[in-house]
């Protein structure tokens, strides 16, 4: 294979500047890419027929991937008012403990679709709040997940949780090593008192040092810490006290989320005052600050939110051309087939996508009748293919070549592109891209404008113009405009 140097500009995957009269300018709602098509454009007509189909045809190749599994676990004990997370909000863990023997039975009725060599190379647990199940459910959990897949005894298979740090102990911690887990993703999102106070979340920096400690202790290979930029009261001052904690404690990767407010489609968000929410200059302060502290303290930015120490495996894996962008955000096995597992769960099978019942109920009644609990999904078609690559590439390695897309679709990429093509003239008068006869890539401006690139190629976000094939496009529903820019 090519290598990445030959394709990627110098200096694409590291070099960025922050221009705020950018960000302002195309401060406009957009998809996030963690699929294309994205979930909006999944269709009731996919079901368990299709299902089994794209599996049949997964094992049918001549290499079969490995495979990943994604869990959700949608239980929180309590609700934090800036999340937009499909979740529960109890404090019965008997709700949990027969949520955990369905998802079991759910994997039952997958895993004989996928041939028993195929290892599992990737598990995630996310929600919700996972650490908020049982130790002894989540052995079961865990243990029945490798009965019925094969799990990969890898040094480098990845077995990932999120955790909440006020309802974890170090104890908790050494447990989940001992299932195999290797990573943690922490949520922090700030530790000034008055934004605490005021999302209704309440984290002490102790309780967040005790967790990572432990972590460490525990052997974990790896340390994500999430942030969030934009919620009420926060400060520069308040921000960069948060920052230093953080920064200090030395997670291996962060994620830097802007908050979105959206209480019309998020009942939680509706306890935020609007008017204690920053101004867009604030908001654009507040990231410039964190770029700059993380920056300076050695951690790279991998694209979108997410940051990692440079010797960190996503910084490997995007340097080697091997970084994916999924429902999980950026991920180092770029190889694997993605399984979802409980409500509201996407899948990604070959040319497929899947999701799950987002409602406990129907997710419920479809398993304890025997029934795959699908509820919408979509097979790609060559266009859709074609145009994921695309975003892939450029969400991932920040650059397209365009011989690499010609010679994997047999394309002429300058005919098939052509309105897209024209679309990135306009950004390229913004300095947002540099283009030449080879391909394109992102500028150090436009590496925080990753999506409104990538939307260029998007062919579901406009009317399809005269001579151009593939699917029919539909408008940007208000399900694909959840993050703003910045």
């Amino acid at each position: 294979m090519e290598s990445l140097s030959a394709r990627t500009p110098p200096g694409t995957l590291t070099a960025y500047v922050l221009d705020p009269a950018l960000l302002r300018r195309y401060d406009r709602a957009g998809p996030r890419y963690t699929s294309y098509p994205t979930a909006p454009q999944f269709q009731s007509d996919f079901g368990e027929a299709q299902y089994r189909e794209h599996a049949r045809r997964s094992n049918a190749t001549s290499s079969p991937r490995p495979l990943s599994l994604y869990v959700h676990i949608p239980f929180c004990a309590s609700p934090c008012f800036y999340c937009g997370c499909n979740r529960i909000i109890t404090r019965e863990t008997v709700a949990a403990s027969c949520y955990v023997e369905r998802v079991l039975r759910e994997a039952a009725m997958i895993a004989p679709l996928f041939d028993r060599h195929r290892e599992v190379r990737q598990m995630h647990l996310g929600g919700g709040t996972p650490n908020f199940l049982l130790e002894e459910d989540l052995t079961r959990l865990v243990e029945g997940l490798g009965r019925d897949f094969r799990f990969s005894g890898a040094a480098d298979r990845d077995f990932s949780i999120e955790l909440d740090p006020r309802f974890a102990s170090a104890a908790g911690v050494r447990h989940l090593a001992q299932l195999g887990f290797n990573r943690a993703s922490l949520g922090v999102q700030d530790f000034d008192a008055r934004v605490q106070q005021a999302v209704n979340r309440i984290q002490s920096i102790e309780q967040t040092l005790e967790i990572i400690d432990a972590c460490r202790g525990s052997g974990f290979r790896s340390i994500n810490i999430d942030l969030i930029y934009g919620l009420p009261y926060q400060t520069r001052e308040g921000f960069a006290r948060t920052l230093e904690t953080v920064i200090e404690a030395r997670p291996d990767r962060l994620a830097v989320y802007g908050y979105a407010h959206m209480p019309q489609l998020f009942k939680a968000q509706r306890h935020i005052d609007a008017q204690a929410l920053p101004d867009p200059a604030t908001r654009i302060a507040l990231l410039a600050l964190a770029m700059e502290r993380l920056a300076a303290a050695g951690y790279r930015f991998i694209g979108m939110d997410h940051f990692a120490l440079r010797e960190d495996d996503l910084a490997r894996a995007q340097d080697a051309g091997g970084l994916q962008r999924n429902f999980m955000g950026y991920t180092t096995h770029a190889d694997c087939d993605l399984i979802g597992l409980g409500m509201s769960a996407i899948s990604h099978i070959g040319a497929s996508f899947s999701q799950n019942h987002r409602d406990l109920w129907a997710w419920t009644a479809a398993l304890d009748e025997g029934r795959f609990p699908l509820w919408r999904g979509l097979s790609l078609n060559r266009d859709d293919l074609v145009r994921a690559d695309v975003i892939q590439r450029l969400m991932c390695q920040a650059a397209v070549d365009f011989a690499e897309i010609e010679s994997r679709h047999g394309i002429v990429f300058e005919k098939y592109f052509a309105k897209a093509l024209e679309k990135l003239e306009s950004l390229a008068a913004d300095g947002l891209v540099e283009l030449d006869e080879a391909g394109f890539h992102a500028t150090a401006r436009g590496r925080f404008l990753l999506r409104i690139i990538a939307m260029c190629f998007d062919r579901y976000l406009e009317p399809i113009a005269d001579g151009e094939a593939g699917a029919p496009a539909a408008g940007l529903s208000t399900a694909a405009r959840f993050s703003q820019v910045v």
